[in-house]
């Protein structure tokens, strides 16, 4: 658990433009597979997180992938 200065009950971090884009993710370099996902969260400050919705209905980090829009 942890605490970031700009997340609190009432405040979040910017959000970049691509938030609630489609993009095409695939995981280990395996291009051969791909998998639609949607940016749920793309922060622009401070944690500088992003999370990608996959259309299976799970949730991962970008860190945990490879992605491109579609």
């Amino acid at each position: 658990m942890g605490i970031v200065t700009n997340i609190t009950y009432d405040t979040f971090p910017k959000q970049h433009e691509r938030k609630d884009q489609e993009v095409l993710v695939c995981f280990h370099y395996d291009t051969t597979r791909t998998i639609v996902g949607k940016v749920v969260r793309d922060d622009i400050e401070a944690p500088f997180e992003m999370i990608i919705l996959l259309e299976d209905g799970r949730y991962i980090l970008s860190s945990e992938c490879m992605w491109r829009p579609i």
